[in-house]
């Protein structure tokens, strides 16, 4: 008896590199599924297909949905995971319908297998998994294999927009459904809670009757005195207890939520050590009242910054301080200190390296921050960052290591070690031969080909797509601020600016001193950083690169900059630059930040450029 077709769609797949050495390729391939295999074959206009590939359906081991930010170079843009064997094939559907089915259909043929718990969310690119970072292709996944949830209660629509006691909650992100279970939200919409039973999923209903899971830490209750489930909420707790408490914890940004004394309102009592009117260190402990706007009803620290629910408000100044003393960094309860969401960051005590151990060998440059040095490192080439003492403090300095050690690429400078435990801090780097971009560009004047101009933008933009996609923002972007390997491989440095965002945007406090020629408007006129400007400050480094290292608005003072960039003037095409390549430059110069590219779509486009 022959198998029963299932499905058949043109699609494509990714080549499956069974060897290190095997290229990486995006083909049109047309996939049968049947009840016994799974088929793909070339198809061949006017011909018979010619069969490429078979996998029996009992090898079938996890069958997911894709969720990636990478370029994805071929047409069809909505990926899945067929894991068999040993082995990972990725297929790209025209659509999202189309992805679901084949997706669905495949589990309902595979669900008797001996089928693996868990999968990497994420592709595999670069020599590492992009969702965990493990260099090892066959390391069990992740993250939870997806799997059938029991369907939730049916409500009584009557009854439940009619009840004057139902639950509101207000999606603090989007949720894109992965199972035919899930209910989709968006951004700051309000649903009914109709079951809250369920430690990770709840049952919400939208405004058109749909019911479905999402997960619970993506929605908060719309009312405003539900907090229990949150370790920053302090009940009971008064106004001279928070302040013994936070002054004992001594931590620049501890921080508590605390009932007021009128009712219903809420109060944020956080720690800081920053400089009182003379200039001199001031611990203290100060109080904001959580407030409500007039008009819409959202909670506000400050008045600029509006939100929803207050977890979503508490959530945003976690990373932002916008308007406060400080950002709320450490998150203090009773007797303890505890995150609302658990780390995934490395801890630092594992990177320590015996100072020992360690050579300064030649000063090779300095930051704000304090000298750089090459030394060596048990028999490694290595650069030494160390910390020029009261440039910044120990807190500071443990974030900017830790921002380090968590943004790990292949495109950016990786961080190899600290050492906390001496004075002066250091931290340390792996080497890059060629020294910054700059001054590598300026000493090879003449010498370096097209090909390799592009490659460095290349390089670049495929470091930046990383931070872009990880919501960080540089800052800092420029060609004295890249580091150029003996390879001519071009990685991304100086961290020493780089802030995590919620919104893709971040207001830096007064005072805060930024590259001007390198900046955006937004920035100039509202010191508003996200990756649109970063956008901007890359359209800048890749006129550095194809002038080969000049100062952008050589002989302008900042004054004349700003009044040129005010009258739409714009760097003029380098010689050395294709026109394709500045229209690039020209489409990160959008007055608009909203006009600008995505970093993953500046990737794409020079990808193309270096097929051309």
């Amino acid at each position: 008896m022959y198998p029963t077709i299932i499905m058949k769609s043109t699609m494509y797949k990714k080549s499956q590199q069974k060897r290190r050495t095997s290229p990486c390729n995006y083909k049109e391939r047309f996939f049968v599924l049947n009840t016994q295999e799974l088929t793909y074959s070339e198809p061949r206009p006017g011909k018979k297909p010619t069969l490429k590939g078979c996998i029996e359906l009992s090898r079938i081991k996890c069958v997911e949905i894709v969720r990636t930010n990478a370029p994805i170079p071929c047409k069809y843009k909505y990926p899945f995971l067929v894991v068999h064997d040993s082995y990972f094939l990725y297929i790209f559907a025209p659509d999202n319908d189309c992805r679901l089915r084949w997706v669905r259909a495949l589990k309902e043929e595979t669900k008797h297998n001996n089928l693996s718990p868990t999968y990497h969310p994420d592709v595999w690119m670069d020599g590492r998994w992009r969702c965990c970072h493990v260099t090892e292709k066959c390391a069990n996944g992740c993250h939870p294999c997806g799997s059938v949830k029991p369907l939730p209660p049916t409500p009584d629509l009557q009854r439940r927009f009619s009840d004057p006691k139902q639950r509101l909650v207000v999606a603090m992100k989007d949720f894109v459904p992965a199972q035919d279970l899930d209910l989709p939200l968006h951004k700051d919409e309000e649903f009914i809670l109709i079951d809250s039973s369920q430690p990770n999923w709840w049952t919400v209903q939208d405004r058109d009757g749909n019911v479905g899971l999402v997960p619970c830490t993506y929605v908060a209750e719309r009312s405003c005195d539900n907090f229990t489930r949150f370790a920053w909420y302090n009940k009971d707790i008064t106004r001279t207890e928070a302040e013994e408490l936070l002054l004992k914890e001594g931590k620049e940004g501890s921080f508590m939520v605390r009932d007021s004394r009128q009712r219903g309102v809420y109060t944020v009592s956080v720690f800081t050590k920053a400089p009182g009117s003379n200039g001199e260190k001031n611990p203290r402990v100060k109080h904001y009242q959580i407030r409500q706007s007039e008009e819409e009803g959202k909670f506000y620290l400050a008045e600029k910054y509006l939100f929803s629910t207050i977890p979503e408000l508490i959530h945003y100044h976690q990373h932002n301080a916008a308007g406060l003393i400080t950002r709320l960094r450490h998150c203090v309860s009773w007797g303890r200190q505890v995150s609302e969401e658990p780390s995934e960051e490395p801890s630092l005590e594992t990177l320590e390296l015996d100072p020992e151990d360690l050579e300064l060998v030649l000063e090779v440059g300095s930051g704000q921050f304090g000298l750089v040095w090459q030394g060596e490192w048990r028999d490694l080439k290595v650069a030494v960052k160390m910390v020029r003492e009261g440039a910044m403090s120990e807190e500071e300095f443990k974030e900017e290591a830790q921002v380090m050690k968590k943004l790990s690429h292949p495109k950016l400078v990786q961080l190899l070690g600290v050492c906390l435990h001496r004075s002066p801090s250091f931290l340390v780097f792996e080497f890059m031969e060629g020294g910054c971009l700059n001054n590598y560009l300026r000493c090879h004047r003449g010498a370096l080909s097209q090909d390799t101009l592009l490659g460095m933008c290349l390089d670049v933009s495929e470091g930046m797509a990383y931070l872009e996609s990880s919501n960080f923002i540089h800052r800092d972007l420029a060609a004295r601020n890249c580091l150029v390997s003996e390879d001519l491989s071009v990685k991304v440095s100086d961290f020493g600016m780089t802030r995590f965002v919620l919104d893709d945007q971040y207001t830096s406090s007064q005072g805060t001193k930024f590259p001007m020629k390198w900046s955006a408007p937004e920035v100039i006129k509202y010191c508003r950083f996200s990756s649109k400007s970063d956008v901007w400050a890359f359209g800048i480094l890749m006129w550095e690169v194809y002038t080969e290292g000049r100062l952008p608005y050589e002989n302008r003072t900042n004054t004349e900059v700003l009044e040129d960039l005010n009258a739409g003037m714009r760097l003029l095409k380098p010689r050395l630059a294709p026109q394709s390549l500045y229209e690039l430059m020209q489409w990160c110069w959008k007055e608009k930040p909203g006009d600008r590219p995505s970093f993953t779509v500046l990737l794409h486009e020079l990808a193309s450029v270096l097929e051309l």
